[in-house]
């Protein structure tokens, strides 16, 4: 490989991964298309822009995605509409993006003769699983909400290329992640961000829902094997099993902010919140891909990173999030109840 496109490569997980190929792969030329929507950043790739090239385009736009897939060898396709709470209140974006964003993509990957085709989805298509019957890669999926379901469609969209064109398509199914320069409209850069400013914690339900929070970093290099190294037409489950009730995570952004746990706030519970997402991972591992962090290392430096650099978050905190949060959590705070 020689050129990558990336897209949505001022988002999160994008831009992380924007760090890590530039970083792993000095050879590689990177391009970055992303539409810059509320959670495109460009902080996010501060300080790169001489060693990349960026293109603000929507992914749902043939034209943009030619002027940036030109000379590509490969995509990575991280650019989507990802928050659950948001899908609740407008899934129609959600299919616009995630369904037949991928399919303009796919499209495009067709007339540029793509030769590796990495579509990034989300352990929620396969809907709620415990730990005594976690997910498998070859099982239908069941997504329980309008993000999941959007996620969903655009992976089956994807694989049908593979399928009917032969496009050399690979799909990654991962758990949360968390890291430097996450939106703050996900829980722990949000519980981190209201802990430093003395602000309450927003804990849905009596937080006993379960997620892995996986470090982005090593979600970034399980990508980059299944790049090289994955099999066209198949799907990789990417998890940690850093495995903690949303509670917990509180209660640990607290502890190493030495704030008191009297700043949780239990509030109500949003519609169909899935209590886990249990995923079987052996698959990715046995290409010789484990996780660097566990669940202490990686919310330790999630949480000192957010100390370090509070340039960045406060800026969002005071644009558009600022309505957003207000519509989110501002009755349900009011009505809150203390740990």
């Amino acid at each position: 490989m020689k050129r990558i496109l990336i897209t949505g490569g001022a988002g999160f997980i994008g831009s992380a991964f924007v760090h890590y190929m530039l970083a792993a792969h000095p050879g590689y030329e990177v391009v970055n298309l992303d539409a810059l929507t509320y959670a495109g950043n460009l902080d996010n790739v501060r300080g790169l822009e001489d060693r990349y090239r960026f293109v603000q385009g929507d992914i749902c736009d043939p034209n943009a995605i030619d002027a940036a897939m030109a000379g590509c060898d490969a995509v990575v396709n991280f650019a989507a509409e990802t928050h659950v709470d948001r899908s609740l209140q407008d899934a129609g974006a959600f299919i616009q993006t995630d369904v037949y964003g991928v399919f303009a993509l796919l499209e495009g990957a067709r007339r540029h003769g793509i030769q590796r085709f990495l579509h990034i989805s989300t352990d929620e298509v396969y809907g709620p699983r415990t730990t005594d019957n976690p997910s498998h890669e070859d099982e239908a999926l069941t997504p329980a909400n309008p993000y999941a379901a959007s996620k969903a469609g655009g992976e089956l969209v994807a694989t049908s290329y593979w399928r009917t064109y032969g496009l050399p398509v690979l799909i990654t199914r991962a758990r949360n992640n968390i890291g430097p320069r996450q939106h703050l409209e996900k829980a722990v850069p949000l519980f981190i961000t209201n802990a430093l400013e003395d602000k309450p914690l927003p804990v849905y339900g009596e937080g006993l829902q379960i997620r892995d929070r996986m470090y982005v970093d090593d979600h970034c290099e399980a990508i980059d094997l299944v790049l090289h190294k994955g099999t066209p037409g198949e799907a990789y489950n990417v998890g940690a099993d850093n495995e903690r009730p949303n509670i917990e995570v509180a209660e640990t952004v607290l502890k190493l902010l030495g704030k008191p746990r009297s700043l949780i706030r239990f509030v109500e519970d949003r519609t169909g919140h899935d209590v886990q997402y249990a995923m079987d991972t052996s698959k990715l591992r046995a290409l010789g891909w484990t996780p660097r962090h566990d669940f202490e290392a990686a919310i330790a430096k999630t949480v000192a990173w957010y100390v370090e650099n509070r340039w960045w978050w406060q800026k969002v905190k005071d644009g558009e999030f600022a309505a957003y949060y207000e519509k989110q959590y501002g009755q349900r705070l009011a009505n809150s109840r203390p740990v």
